[in-house]
């Protein structure tokens, strides 16, 4: 999903922690990372091209514009001063809200892969408002969840708790050769490079926990690697 609005200074309140990376006393950082990433908006999402997402209705009590999403990372490499965060994997669930023109997001919870370290959690929890730059109504993280993570150019899964917790399920869309469509030259968030939006509909993208539970298919869906540096945002 796409934010339409200029670098905003994000405060995640219950951690303390402010996008200060380029200041003196932040360590650089750097973060490359694949995303398996699903929401429910039909395919392909109108957020990249909109200041709203798709209507919904009939979602439970739920109708209007939103953005319900699942989107599984898994850092290819990165650091955050001399930590290094290669291989970590989390995952973001959440709604990016009903309208994008303020810069402001509905909810987000974070859960990480019991291998992630807590000096890694830390830096990644710090490089996260840059990839996804405005304010968040919520935003917290869960308890750890063992996570799956799997993909090749027809298809990828990602799974939290064997799908207990989340779970995305993508297929490649068809194209004129066996090679996946790929959209290239779309800014992807905060994000200054990223190697093309692989699209890959979803056969389920769901979240089954806490208060907000969602499950959506056939909606949208794709693989993304993302670049992002300190020295990009100073």
């Amino acid at each position: 999903m796409r934010i339409r609005i200029p670098m905003l200074l994000v405060t995640v309140l219950f951690l303390g922690i402010g996008t200060g990376a380029g200041q003196g006393n932040k360590p650089g950082w750097a973060l490359n990372a694949t995303i398996i990433e699903a929401c429910s908006c039909p395919m392909f999402c109108q957020c990249y091209f909109n200041p709203k997402p798709a209507f919904h209705e009939g979602h439970g009590a739920t109708a209007g514009h939103f953005c319900l999403f699942n989107n599984a990372f898994k850092v290819n490499k990165g650091m955050y001063g001399n930590v290094k965060l290669d291989g970590s994997m989390f995952w973001l669930s959440g709604d990016f809200g009903g309208d994008f023109s303020m810069g402001q997001m509905d909810w987000a919870i974070v859960t990480f892969d019991p291998s992630v370290k807590k000096q890694q959690r830390d830096g990644i929890l710090a490089i996260l408002p840059y990839v996804y730059p405005g304010k968040w109504n919520s935003f917290s993280v869960a308890s750890d969840a063992r996570m799956e993570w799997t993909a090749t150019k027809d298809q990828a899964d990602a799974k939290l708790d064997d799908g207990k917790t989340a779970e995305v399920a993508l297929r490649r869309l068809p194209g004129m050769t066996g090679e996946p469509v790929v959209i290239k030259n779309l800014k992807y968030a905060g994000i200054p490079r990223n190697d093309g939006f692989v699209l890959m509909p979803n056969l389920v993208e769901g979240y089954h926990a806490g208060s907000k539970p969602f499950e959506f298919k056939g909606t949208n869906g794709f693989m993304i690697t993302i670049d992002i540096t300190s020295k990009d945002v100073e």
